[in-house]
């Protein structure tokens, strides 16, 4: 019987055991937490994000990032919606909201994590917790098994690393895998924090801490260029700004800070033009003709904005509104369609979702997740360079790379 070893017992490595297993092989994981699925449980804001319920496979793979070609024999062998089916038989009820998100109709992380562990018991996975992987056991260029930190060598006639990467930490993701991966010869790209709030300059950002903006367009530009836009939610903090938009535009932000000054700027108000938006500050100044301007945005924005947008806009706050001129107003309307930010960075691994950069793929097999340098050594999920925005679509990232790692390193799939 074949034996396969799995390092991490994360969403990627109980996947490509559950995957694995199914081939009648002898399976073990190895964590070294004292439970699996640790980082899982916290994913989604403990609700879990399962996959993105998308209908088309091309449309997964236009929401990656990095390296999205790599993935198409991954999400075309296994697909979202081959997840979603899974995890129905097994007995999970689903829904799916905004944006196409799929999460456990419980709203818990952990009834997604008592499912898979259920699947691994039913199909006879060892799992060892508590023990750490110290490094890759390879001859010949062939992998022949694992040493633990105990300085215990076990055999295995084929290995996947699972580890992750190196985003929220204390739920374990130490890099450990890259440590191996690069030991044995591979390649690994910088890493850097990705799905992650960023860090602004400007001094008024944190006056508007804990506001929370809906149905804004978010447009980050260097220089003239626009690279990146969404429509949708963000949030104010101490140190700049967060929130889903805000996150999945952070995939994008580290080439373009090294090549010069980026900006990122809210459209409060994007279903209006110019004309419409400036016809409603009338409306409402007709309403409050005789009051101060401060006094008189409170219809068209929220409280802890007013100042700031009046202060941008270089108007006395004590200005009467019957005083106010078209210049004025114009300036107004300007400000509440492009509210400037400068983004100076963004914040560390210990708040990203995930990482960004890896193992790089052309050291892997796209086809079969085996590594092009050693014979029987696998990857999957985040611990590979590869990456995506938010939706559910890392997750998918995870569950894809895994079942292809775990069938052909149970010989089921083969070049």
């Amino acid at each position: 019987m074949r034996k396969i070893i799995i390092i991490g017992g994360g969403a990627a490595g109980m996947f490509a055991a559950i995957s694995a297993a199914d081939e009648h092989t002898e399976v073990h994981i190895y964590e070294h937490n004292e439970k699996l699925g640790k980082k899982l449980f916290i994913t989604g804001k403990g609700r879990c994000n399962i996959t993105n319920g998308c209908d088309d496979v091309e449309e997964l793979l236009a929401h990656v990032v990095t390296n999205a070609r790599f993935l198409y024999s991954a999400f075309y062998t296994f697909s979202n919606q081959d997840m979603m089916q899974f995890l129905s038989d097994q007995g999970l009820k689903l829904k799916t909201e905004r944006g196409q998100r799929v999460f456990p109709v419980s709203d818990k992380s952990s009834d997604v994590i008592r499912t898979l562990e259920r699947v691994l018991k039913d199909r006879g996975v060892y799992i060892h917790l508590r023990q750490e992987v110290k490094e890759l056991l390879v001859e010949n260029g062939e992998i022949c098994g694992i040493r633990l930190s105990d300085g215990q060598k076990v055999n295995a006639d084929a290995v996947i690393i699972a580890t992750g990467g190196m985003s929220y930490p204390s739920t374990g993701s130490t890099g450990d895998g890259y440590r191996m991966a690069e030991a044995a010869g591979h390649h690994v790209t910088k890493r850097v924090p990705s799905l992650v709030p960023m860090t602004v300059a400007d001094e008024w950002c944190p006056e508007l801490q804990g506001l929370s903006l809906k149905n804004i367009t978010f447009t980050m530009k260097c220089g003239k260029k626009n690279f990146y836009q969404e429509f949708g939610e963000m949030m104010f903090t101490h140190f700049g700004i967060t929130g889903p938009v805000v996150l999945s535009g952070s995939t994008h932000l580290a080439p373009y800070l090294k090549k010069g000054t980026v900006t990122a700027e809210i459209d409060l108000k994007p279903s209006l033009t110019d004309e419409q938006l400036d016809a409603r500050l009338l409306r409402d100044f007709e309403k409050n003709i005789n009051k101060q301007i401060r006094n008189s945005l409170s219809e068209l924005l929220p409280a802890s904005m007013i100042p700031i947008i009046i202060r941008l806009s270089g108007i006395d706050p004590y200005t009467v509104v019957h005083d106010v001129t078209r210049q004025q107003r114009q300036t107004l309307v300007h400000v509440m369609h492009h509210l400037t930010m400068t983004v100076t960075g963004v914040r560390g691994f210990n708040e990203a979702i995930i990482t960004q950069g890896g193992i790089r793929v052309k050291d892997v097999d796209p086809g079969t997740m085996e590594s092009k340098l050693i014979k029987g050594l696998y990857f999957a999920g985040e611990v590979l360079d590869l990456d995506a925005v938010t939706g559910g679509y890392n997750l998918q990232i995870a569950w894809s790379t895994a079942y292809l790692a775990g069938k052909s390193a149970a010989g089921a799939i083969t070049e």
